[in-house]
This record gives C-alpha cells, sequence and structure tokens, in this order.
C-alpha cells in the first residue's frame, strides 16, 4: 500500500512538470517586457530613443510582456490539461481534450450556483456581503477563486476517468460511444456535479488552506527554514514538486493585492508585482521566501561542493572527474538543474546529502532574513537572477546581498564537503575504486534499481499476464513484424500488412470477426461498433511486445476457412428455404432512406457488405442528394467522418446506413449531417445531405448499404423492391419466425 500510494505521488509531481515547463519561457517573455518598459530604467538608462514610447522595440516588449500575463493569468486551465496528459495511461489526446472541457464545465457550474444563491447579481456584479477576492473571472466565467488548485482537481480527476473509462465496453445499441469517446462524456457528468459540490466544500477548504500557509508564513524565519529542508529532502523522492507547487502558486503561500487584483502564491504575487514595477517600492521577500534562497546555493554552494570532490579526487583520476563535475556545475550554476551533483553524492553517500539538505534549508531562511526579494521561472540560476534580480535593480529585489553571501555558502559547501570525504572516504566522482567507472550518478540509476527490484518483486509474484485477444489477432496477422498500421472505422479494423500471405482468417475469425476483407496489403476484420476498443487493446499489445513473426500454416488454414464458409453459407440456404416454407409469426417493414435503385446486398461492391459479415438487408445507389430516416426511430450515432450512422426503429430493429463504399477516407467531406446522436426522428425527416457529385468522383461507389446490424436467429431479410425506389417506400422485411 505504501509503494502505492508512493508511486501515485511521483506520478502527480511528474505530471506537474509539463505546465511548469512552460513558465521559464512565460517568465522571460514577462520579464523582458516588463523590465524594459519600464519608464524608470529607460529614463536610468538614457534609452529612450530605442526603447521609448512609439518605437518598434517599445511595441514588441508591450505584447511579450502581455503574452507572459496571458500564460500565468491562465495557469489553471494550463495545469488541468498538463496533469491530465501526465497522468492518463494512453490516449493521452484524449484526456487533454476532456481536462478542457471539465475546466469549464466545473466552472460553469459553480458560476450557476453562485447566480442562484445571490452571490452574482443579475447584472453580472458581485454581492456586497462577498468577501473581497473570493469570485474571480477564470476564462471570461464568473468563479470561485480556486487557482492552481482547481486547474489540479480537473486534471487528476479527468486522468482517473480516462485510465479508468478509455477502453469501456458499451452494450451493442450504444457502442458508439465507448472506449475513448466515453472519456469526454463521463468528463462532463462528472464535473457538472464536481461544480455544485465546489460550491459548498470550497469556502471550506479555502480557509484550510489559509490555515496550512499560516503554519510558514505564522512561523516567520524558522518557517521558511522548515519549507527549504522539507523541499531539498524530497528530491530524491521526486515528490518536490507536490510539496512547493502550492506555496508558489496557491493561497497557501500568501495572499497580497496588487494592483487592485488579489493574488494567491507566491510566484504568482512576484510576477504580479513585476507587471506593476512600476509602481513598486520593494518586491515582497514574504512572497519570494520560497525561491530566493535557491541562487544562493545553486550559483554558489553547489559549485563549491563540485570543487570539494574534484579536490579530494584520485590523482589519475582527477582528469576525468573534473571534466564531469565542470559540465555539472555549469549546469548547475546557468540553469539551476541540480540532480547531476545532488543525486551523485546522494547515491554514494547519503551523509552529504543530509548536509546539502541543510545547508539549502537555511539558504532560504537567510535570504528571507536580508529582505532578498528576487524572482524565478523554473529554478535559480544564473539566466533568472540576472532578468529577476539584477534588471530589476538593488533597490526593489536586494540582489547585491546574493553575493556575500553566495562567497560565505561557497567556503561553507567546500570545507564540509571536503572534510566529511577524506574522513569517511567517501566514494565521490574520482575516488572510486580502480574497478569501478568514474560517472556521475542521475536520478535514472536511482529508479533503475527500484524498477528493477520492483519488476523482479512482481515477477515472483504474479508473473506477466498477456492480453490473449490481442495475441491471438496479432498472431491472425502474421505477428507485430508483419503489422505495419493500425486503424479503424466504425465497425472495422483496418490493418496495413506487410505480407498478406501471412494473415490467417481462420485464426481471426476465432476472435470472434464476423469476416475478414482482404484488399492488397489491406486487412479488414469486422467486429462491428466495439472495434474502437479492440485497435486500442491492439495498439497497446504490440507496444509491449517484441518483433515476432506467426505463420502457422496461414495459407492451408485460409482455405479451410473459406471451405467452412462455404459449407456454412449452404447450411444458412438450406435453413432459408425451411423457414420459406414457414410463416413469419411477424414482420417490420423498413423503408428506403433514398431515392434510387434498390438491390439485393449481395451487389455491394464491397466484400464485407456483399457477404453479409456486418448483417443483412439491401442496398440503395441514391440518385438524389438526401437521406431520410427510414422509420420512427431513434439516431444512436454518426460516426466521426459522417459517412455513417446508427439508427434503431421504434420497433427495436437496429441498423446502418452507410453512404458509399470506402468513403471514410473522404474525412466528412461531401456529407452535411442534419442530425446529433440521441436524438428521435419521424420517418421522412431528413437525417444528411449529400454533395453526389463530389462523392461520385473522390468514392469508389455510392452504393449504399442499409443493414439490420442485430438479427436474431430466427429473424430474416426479405427483399420487397429490387429496381427504382422512392425515399420512403418500402425496401425489405424483416421477417420474424417460431423458434
Amino acid at each position: 500500500m505504501k509503494d502505492k500510494i508512493f508511486g501515485v505521488l511521483q506520478r502527480v509531481g511528474r505530471s506537474f512538470m509539463l505546465p511548469i515547463a512552460i513558465l521559464p519561457v512565460a517568465g522571460l517573455l514577462l520579464g523582458l517586457g516588463s523590465s524594459f518598459t519600464n519608464t524608470t530604467t529607460i529614463e536610468t538608462y538614457g534609452l529612450q530613443w530605442l526603447l521609448g514610447d512609439k518605437t518598434i522595440l517599445h511595441a514588441l516588449l508591450v505584447i511579450m510582456n502581455a503574452v507572459g500575463s496571458a500564460i500565468f493569468d491562465n495557469l489553471p486551465l494550463i495545469f488541468a490539461v498538463g496533469v491530465a496528459i501526465g497522468m492518463a495511461k494512453k490516449e493521452k489526446e484524449v484526456s487533454a481534450l476532456s481536462a478542457v472541457i471539465a475546466y469549464f464545465v466545473m466552472n460553469v457550474s459553480i458560476n450557476a450556483m453562485l447566480k442562484i444563491s445571490g452571490k452574482i447579481l443579475a447584472d453580472g456584479s458581485i454581492a456586497k456581503d462577498v468577501l473581497d477576492g473570493t469570485i474571480t473571472s477564470v476564462c471570461g466565467i464568473q468563479s470561485l477563486q480556486m487557482g492552481v488548485f482547481g486547474g489540479i482537481i480537473v486534471g487528476l480527476g479527468v486522468a482517473a476517468l480516462h485510465n479508468r473509462f478509455y477502453k469501456i465496453e458499451l452494450p451493442n445499441a450504444l457502442s458508439f460511444f465507448g472506449g475513448t469517446r466515453f472519456v469526454p462524456i463521463i468528463s462532463t457528468v462528472v464535473y457538472l456535479f464536481v461544480g455544485i459540490l465546489m460550491y459548498f466544500i470550497w469556502p471550506t477548504v479555502q480557509n484550510g488552506i489559509y490555515a496550512l500557509g499560516g503554519v510558514v508564513t505564522g512561523t516567520g524565519y524558522f518557517g521558511t527554514l522548515l519549507f527549504g529542508i522539507i523541499k531539498r529532502a524530497l528530491i530524491p523522492f521526486g515528490l518536490h514538486h507536490v510539496f512547493y507547487m502550492p506555496f508558489w502558486q496557491t493561497a497557501v503561500g500568501g495572499t497580497m493585492e496588487v494592483a487592485g487584483h488579489m493574488v494567491e502564491g507566491g510566484q504568482n504575487i512576484f510576477f504580479a508585482q513585476l507587471a506593476d514595477s512600476a509602481n513598486i517600492a520593494h518586491f515582497s521577500a514574504d512572497a519570494t521566501r520560497y525561491f530566493s534562497g535557491e541562487f544562493i546555493f545553486m550559483i554558489f554552494g553547489l559549485p563549491g561542493a563540485a570543487l570539494a570532490m574534484y579536490k579530494c579526487a584520485k590523482p589519475e583520476k582527477k582528469k576525468q572527474a573534473g571534466s564531469l563535475l565542470l559540465s555539472a556545475t555549469l549546469a548547475c550554476m546557468f540553469t539551476g538543474i541540480t540532480e547531476p551533483l545532488e543525486f551523485s553524492f546522494l547515491f554514494v553517500a547519503p551523509a552529504l546529502f543530509a548536509v546539502q539538505v541543510v545547508l539549502a534549508g537555511s539558504a532560504y531562511m537567510i535570504a528571507h532574513i536580508l529582505n532578498i526579494a528576487v524572482g524565478l521561472t523554473f529554478s535559480g540560476g544564473l539566466l533568472d537572477f540576472f532578468l529577476f534580480g539584477i534588471l530589476q535593480g538593488n533597490e526593489k529585489t536586494s540582489w547585491m546581498l546574493v553575493i556575500p553571501v553566495g562567497i560565505v555558502y561557497f567556503l561553507l559547501y567546500y570545507f564540509i564537503f571536503s572534510s566529511l570525504i577524506k574522513k569517511f572516504d567517501f566514494k565521490t566522482p574520482g575516488r572510486e575504486d580502480d574497478d569501478t567507472e568514474t560517472k556521475l550518478y542521475t536520478k535514472a540509476d536511482v529508479n533503475e534499481r527500484k524498477a528493477a527490484k520492483d519488476v523482479k518483486n512482481s515477477d515472483e509474484k504474479t508473473g506477466a499476464v498477456a492480453d490473449e485477444f490481442s495475441q491471438t489477432i496479432s498472431r491472425g496477422l502474421g505477428g507485430k513484424a508483419n503489422i505495419s498500421d493500425v486503424d479503424c472505422c466504425a465497425t472495422r479494423l483496418r490493418i496495413t500488412v506487410i505480407d498478406p500471405d501471412k494473415v490467417n482468417d481462420a485464426l481471426l475469425k476465432s476472435t470472434g470477426a464476423s469476416g475478414v476483407v482482404h484488399k492488397g496489403q489491406g486487412v479488414q476484420i469486422i467486429y462491428g461498433p466495439r472495434v474502437t476498443v479492440i485497435k486500442s487493446d491492439l495498439e497497446d499489445y504490440l507496444a509491449s511486445v517484441t518483433e515476432e513473426h506467426f505463420e502457422d500454416d496461414a495459407a492451408e488454414n485460409n482455405t479451410a476457412s473459406a471451405d467452412e464458409a462455404k459449407n456454412e453459407n449452404v447450411d444458412e440456404g438450406k435453413a432459408q428455404e425451411s423457414s420459406d416454407v414457414k410463416e413469419p409469426t411477424s414482420t417490420v417493414i423498413i423503408s428506403s432512406p433514398m431515392t434510387g435503385i434498390a438491390a439485393d446486398l449481395s451487389t455491394a461492391p464491397d466484400e464485407a457488405f456483399a457477404s453479409k459479415m456486418m448483417g443483412d438487408g439491401a442496398v440503395v445507389t441514391p440518385e438524389e442528394g438526401v437521406v431520410v430516416a427510414p422509420e420512427d426511430g431513434t439516431v444512436l450515432f454518426v460516426f466521426d467522418t459522417k459517412h455513417a450512422l446508427g439508427f434503431t426503429t421504434d420497433s427495436g430493429i437496429g441498423m446502418i446506413i452507410h453512404v458509399g463504399i470506402d468513403t471514410v477516407k473522404l474525412e466528412g467531406k461531401g456529407f452535411d449531417v442534419q442530425v446529433e446522436a440521441g436524438c428521435h426522428v419521424n420517418k421522412g425527416d431528413v437525417l444528411m445531405k449529400l454533395d453526389l457529385d463530389y462523392l461520385k468522383a473522390n468514392a469508389p461507389s455510392v452504393t449504399t448499404p442499409v443493414i439490420c446490424t442485430e438479427l436474431k436467429d430466427n429473424q430474416k431479410i426479405r427483399l420487397i423492391t429490387d429496381g427504382p425506389i422512392k425515399a420512403g417506400e418500402p425496401l425489405y422485411a424483416v421477417d420474424t419466425y417460431e423458434k
């Protein structure tokens, strides 16, 4: 249980990295834009001719400032999408779309509750009894001030729904909405209620957040020390992002009114003040206490530790260790990336990492005590120090104090690390045994050891469990090495293979396929509307196996399969003759959905339809570009590419109207659908309009199969019209016989 929780928290921390990764760029734009459009800065350096109002550079910098601000203003939505992508196991693009939808649904639901309760008035203004700052504009929607927490709630929740339902199989009548299509649907429904729930519980949560932040802010400098120690101590576990992010981005890190707006989170407060720097005498050190100290140990302290490790290296390994340590030190100083250094002494000497944790934590506290207020976007390297410290001026940031304090920390790191390495003979880079490679360990090394242990334990306990269904499909297609591409349409798994002779039809049919169609290197396996889930499972399976070939006497099996199919057709014909003798107990008439030429389904210019793999029915070659409802009923689904729709009559007959052959490749062009899934229509109502000229020019055929997909064993199709037919006239009958 402990390992499971730890693993989840690690994934949560990693998922934060995607939205956090945009912050350096946003901060760079905002930093440059605000710095060089500041009137005081321009006048101080006499740059009116270059950066003054109405110059080209001034306009560009104003735009950069606006773009950077836009990113920080919409961080909750960015976190919602980023966390959903990071936490989703597969089909990540679906989770991203679902997160956007859920985010808007949640906030619109909250907005509606605020209006119903009278907290937002009819004219859009906020009621006088509402506490300032608790209601804000979220992407143009007045909602509760949830900050980045709102985005994280959406991201984590949608990811959980996505991982639970992206392979769901629904009953046949609703199967089109299964798989990945179900995720945005369930996300919408769930977050409608989450929004309502947030209206009631968020004020209490917000009070708790303020109280949590008060533990740090209320304990002054000790709270800052505690924050720094905990953050650095969590580095090896990858959980530091989970810990510090609320302090940077939410009310846990404090609130402050800037330029007339209530701002939450230390980093947000700094950048709000930066955007309004002309009116700020000194940036808030209470806001920057969560990161200003990083410049001290990243630019000065850890390089001192690196020098100590270099000095302690064996003479014969000093050159090799020096080059490795130099590159790691430069990365630390310029970008604030500390892992190559920190994980090296964590890996070989955990005691040195304990020293680093305490020294780094104290650096946060010292920066707070000295009122140093240098902001950052991602990590405390020289680039951020220049942009958000030096460029902003010492009077606003007190950046000059970082230098003497940094020198002291450089010496502390150097002497402490040197003495400990020598005293305990720690195997830091350059001090390894002669048969050990000199290298800088990384987080990957730590994870690799843990992963190897986890895999071993897992294999011992449970062993590997394969997806036997997908494995059978893969074998039937000749193995992974024979599969070039995997796709699907409304009912068919469409595979491109390298060698068609290796495809085993009998094996594929054993998976429940109603038929297999060969077109050169293309193989179409007919599964029905549940095909999207089958496709997703097959892709997962193929991603997990090695290059394998399976032939299994494919040609021989295919011949046997063909003979078997022939016998089945003979048996079916006999059964038909037998049933013709009897009178049907009931009959349902299906009318033509279009005006044209009707014919038996066996004449369809497509093997899958003609051989009734997908169901029985008839075909109509349209002469007019209108498709109407054949009977009173409900539209079950409209396929993404608009070429086909599912329909069920009020009498319970499930149907597919598939306009043309291979029209899925047209990607919706030539089709103008007039209905949507779930709507009830009457016989003759227009379902879609067709551009027949375009379809005839671009599709192999416009002949349209009108098929019943779920006939029972005792139901048979009887063609009524063979020849010219008008929309609404009887096309075929569905006769039901006694069992």
